[in-house]
């Protein structure tokens, strides 16, 4: 045998090896080195936002809610699949990070869209590098100051809904624009604070080129929940379901729930995949 083909035998099952390990090893992360795998949208262009102003501006909001004509709820399967969102809120109550929650994802190889805030990631940089890095996750966006999306200050659960179409674009674009900067890649997709909208918001955020997704599976109530509600929820998933999780609250019972959902899933035959592979839908 030659010399060279001796030496690739010997060399092959150890880079096999290398390649399959369960768990990545996280390294510091240099945001010029993060793969560019989708072309950057130009945000916050003047008359691309002067347009959006101009058409809508004048029109009145018909509805209120989470769930409102254009706010994607569902992928498009009939495949036995869960689609497991995680919003990172940030603020002064919000800016943690479940770190439990995150390994045990990366231990059992389960990919996941993640939801971050604009002030989470501005907390610590860096920890959003690993994640973005990190080709089990999709990084998506969870606006700026995670205000719920109104063209006219309409409010959720305490919290100040934007204020009119020009503030509205500034919550999408501004945090839409970090998450390029640091890692070259355009968010798809939009959820707001309190995933609240009204149908006119909804309508500017098509125009930016993305699509509102929200969940048909309400998982943790915001890491509220105890370990064993946010069991039930998951197991009421149907093929096709977005879950909405968080994973800025390492004090609650996310990560636990989810573990203890996970063999009943699995053992029913579903699958989880990120919300980028698949068309979504309405409810």
């Amino acid at each position: 045998m030659h010399h060279r083909q001796w030496l690739f035998l010997i060399i092959l099952p150890l880079l096999l090896t290398a390649a399959c390990s369960v768990t990545p090893v996280i390294k510091q992360v240099d945001a010029s080195k993060v793969k560019k795998t989708t072309p950057k949208k130009e945000t916050g262009q003047a008359p691309i936002d002067q347009k959006i102003i101009a058409q809508y501006q004048n029109q009145k909001p018909t509805a209120w809610g989470e769930h409102i004509p254009g706010v994607r709820e569902r992928l498009q399967t009939k495949e036995r699949v869960i689609a497991l969102t995680f919003d990172a809120c940030g603020g002064s109550k919000g800016s943690k990070y479940d770190k439990k929650l995150i390994e045990f994802l990366r231990k059992e190889r389960i990919p996941a869209t993640l939801f971050i805030n604009r002030r989470w990631i501005d907390v610590d940089p860096q920890r959003f590098l690993q994640l973005a890095h990190d080709p089990l996750f999709e990084i998506e966006n969870h606006g700026t100051e995670h205000r719920p999306l109104s063209i006219n200050g309409h409010s959720a659960y305490g919290i100040k809904g934007t204020k009119n179409i020009k503030a509205l674009l500034a919550e999408v674009e501004g945090n839409d624009k970090r998450i390029q900067e640091l890692t070259g890649r355009s968010p798809h997709f939009f959820r707001s604070g309190t995933a609240f909208y009204d149908d006119i918001a909804v309508k500017v955020v098509q125009a930016l080129g993305d699509q509102i997704v929200n969940f048909d599976i309400l998982g943790d109530a915001g890491a509220t929940l105890p370990k064993n509600e946010v069991k039930r929820a998951l197991l009421k998933a149907k093929p096709g379901s977005i879950v909405i999780l968080h994973m800025n609250q390492p004090n609650g019972d996310t990560a636990e729930g989810l573990q203890a959902a996970l063999p009943e899933l699995r053992q029913k035959g579903f699958r989880f995949v990120k919300l980028e592979q698949y068309p979504l839908v309405d409810r």
